[in-house]
């Protein structure tokens, strides 16, 4: 996986559409947001964060899917490798929103709405744990708007996914010379797997191996 996380969220994975609905962006008011409002009108205050969450993070939709995939651009500029990422538009959209999602998709956005990060994941299973876990695929903010918390909101998001449906994992990899993402992800209890190398077959390998008799 590829992922920017924010320098000082510290730097720099969605619901599925509404047929499992894995966490919020129905636009319906959460009882925290409604608490937080009685506490405002009596003159009360205090931070909500499931509150702030709500308001900063949403479940992506049809119309995201072209700032996605310029975010994912910018990603793999990020991470040197500019040519790796070959996704088209279309495959994105068949991905998130096609008749079997593969993929879901939450969206970061600044207070003026503008979509400023994502994080992309999908499901995994553990044989051991005997449930579904969250891999995280992308993640992703950026740069000018690192620091004001949506790495961690993003991250926020799928933990509380996860908590809700009972998932037991979430999952994601890191370049090991992204010394600021590492630092933020341990600083959330987030632990290396340092006994596992992870192996992969793309391209001329794994179409040499498919011919094998």
């Amino acid at each position: 996986m590829r992922h920017a996380v924010p320098v000082g969220d510290a730097i720099s994975a969605a619901r599925p559409r509404p047929r499992p609905t894995p966490g919020g962006g129905d636009g319906r008011q959460c009882g925290t947001a409604r608490l937080r409002a009685g506490r405002r009108r009596s003159g009360l205050r205090g931070r909500c964060r499931l509150c702030d969450t709500a308001a900063m993070i949403r479940t992506a939709t049809p119309a995201d899917v072209p700032v996605i995939h310029t975010l994912i651009r910018e990603l793999a500029e990020y991470e040197k490798a500019p040519d790796e990422a070959r996704a088209t538009r279309e495959q994105l959209f068949e991905a998130l929103f096609g008749e079997h999602p593969a993929a879901f998709a939450h969206v970061a956005q600044a207070p003026d709405g503008e979509v400023v990060g994502f994080a992309l994941w999908f499901l995994n299973f553990s044989t051991w744990r005997g449930v579904h876990g969250i891999y995280l695929e992308d993640l992703y903010v950026r740069p000018e708007a690192r620091g004001a918390g949506h790495g961690k909101a993003l991250l926020r998001e799928l933990a509380r996914i996860c908590a809700e449906r009972g998932y037991e994992r979430l999952e994601w990899s890191v370049l090991d010379w992204n010394r600021p993402s590492i630092a933020f992800y341990e600083s959330l209890g987030a632990r290396p797997q340092d006994e596992w190398t992870v192996y992969r077959l793309t391209d001329g390998a794994l179409t040499a191996l498919a011919r094998q008799a």
